[in-house]
């Protein structure tokens, strides 16, 4: 067969039907609803909730707890509004229903200082176990105050921002904390601010205990004694009948404690001058700044995401600054 006729052959073949197109219209896909983030909404997770054990931070999170009342706080007509201020966080384990079960909960809380300036640059630690109260600058736990930015603000350039609101930060990695020592790790479970407050006279200062840890046989002798209500001679026959100290301890005992309120006296007098002395060499600026300093306490709001705390909230934070001026 010639070349023509097999040019002639294959023009004499139906074309190829081309793949039909389908004619099913599909739906129209719908618009996802994504819900707007508010400006302050993670304010209360980016405060460090100090004090907190390290095993127990991940249940303070297990709940989408709502702090819309901070929030609001700052809004036009809020007592934080247009403030300076200085946030720390903490928690409160408190036995609550939810979901009709009754079961305690690390309940996040957060503590709002009104201030020209930082409120305290040191960390008390303090627990039941130890002897005496140390008092060391937040550094030395890895914390200070850092500024908050709110979310519209973080494309910014935050050097360019003036922040009216700072935040208590922990830089302290969880996961280095297998290299500490056990006594530093536990220190972070006793931490909280420490306020000094100039205008106000200090618990320590007022009180006329002392704690008395008395090195007896077989055992030590733990007791309070006050040298305003106790009579040293009395107290010191108590503990003999009881069986606590021995008689021929009596007057070894009598000297320690006569030592232990000398120099619990002692301290109490250079607090109270330490303290007069720094009132007399304050500026009236700061003055005024201590003078106006107000205190917050946030708890969170009732959602039916996580517990109500509205019949556990209580109206003190602790004895570095007494009463909070109002529990929200």
């Amino acid at each position: 067969m010639s070349n023509g006729t097999k040019r002639q052959s294959k023009q004499n073949q139906e074309p190829k039907q081309g793949k039909k197109r389908s004619t099913k219209i599909k739906p129209p896909k719908q618009d996802e609803y994504f819900e707007d983030k508010r400006n302050l909404e993670d304010l209360w997770r980016e405060t460090f909730p100090v004090g907190t054990e390290w095993d127990q931070l991940d249940s303070v999170y297990q709940y989408k707890w709502n702090f819309s009342n901070l929030e609001n706080a700052f809004e036009e007509g809020g007592v934080l509004h247009g403030k300076r201020v200085y946030l720390f966080g903490c928690t409160e384990p408190q036995l609550v229903w939810f979901k009709d079960e009754s079961k305690v909960v690390c309940i996040p809380v957060v503590v709002v200082v009104v201030s020209p300036f930082p409120p305290s640059d040191k960390i008390g630690i303090n627990s039941v176990q130890r002897e005496s109260e140390e008092i060391i600058p937040m550094t030395q736990m890895k914390m200070d105050w850092v500024p908050y930015i709110p979310l519209e603000d973080r494309e910014s350039q935050v050097d360019r921002l003036k922040s009216q609101i700072f935040i208590l930060s922990c830089t302290q990695r969880r996961a280095a904390l297998k290299h500490l020592k056990l006594e530093r790790v536990k220190k972070y479970e006793y931490c909280l601010p420490y306020f000094y407050q100039p205008f106000k006279e200090d618990e320590l200062e007022q009180s006329t205990e002392v704690q008395i840890i008395f090195p007896a046989e077989p055992k030590p002798i733990f007791c309070e004694f006050d040298w305003e209500l106790d009579e040293l001679e009395e107290f010191t026959d108590k503990l003999i009948q009881e069986e606590e100290l021995s008689e021929d301890q009596k007057d070894t005992f009598k000297e320690f404690v006569k030592e232990k309120v000398r120099e619990a006296k002692k301290a109490n007098r250079e607090a109270r001058e330490s303290r007069r002395k720094a009132i007399a060499e304050m500026s009236v600026e700061t003055k005024a700044a201590f003078e106006t300093m107000r205190f917050y306490k946030f708890y969170p709001m009732q959602s039916p995401d996580a517990p109500d705390v509205s019949n556990v909230k209580s109206p003190f934070i602790n004895r570095y600054y007494g009463k909070a001026h109002e529990v929200l």
